[in-house]
């Protein structure tokens, strides 16, 4: 099983900064996304910026969410996370 989500930056270009379980961190790209049923949401900066953690994923108001393991295998790794997340990480378990 892959490492769930930490925690999360949305950034102004629809890419998530997430911090992994596992101490990794990784930029995941959501332009892909935005012509996609639920996800033509994101194309709303503003809504798109409103992703949170819950139970180990993104999330958004919506219920709009992506698998984990997606967000781990897909996502570009780095070294650091550029800025303090602006939500608070899931307390709830898994």
């Amino acid at each position: 099983m892959h490492p769930r989500v930490k925690s999360v930056v949305p950034r102004d270009d629809f890419k998530l900064e997430i911090a992994f379980t596992n101490g990794e961190v990784g930029i995941f790209d959501c332009a892909r996304l935005l012509s996609f049923g639920v996800f033509r949401a994101f194309e709303d900066i503003h809504y798109f910026k409103q992703a949170r953690v819950l139970h180990g994923t993104v999330v958004w108001p919506d219920d709009q969410d992506i698998c984990p393991d997606t967000l781990y295998e897909d996502s570009v790794k780095i070294e650091t996370v550029s800025v303090e997340p602006a939500v608070a990480p899931d307390c709830g378990g898994n």
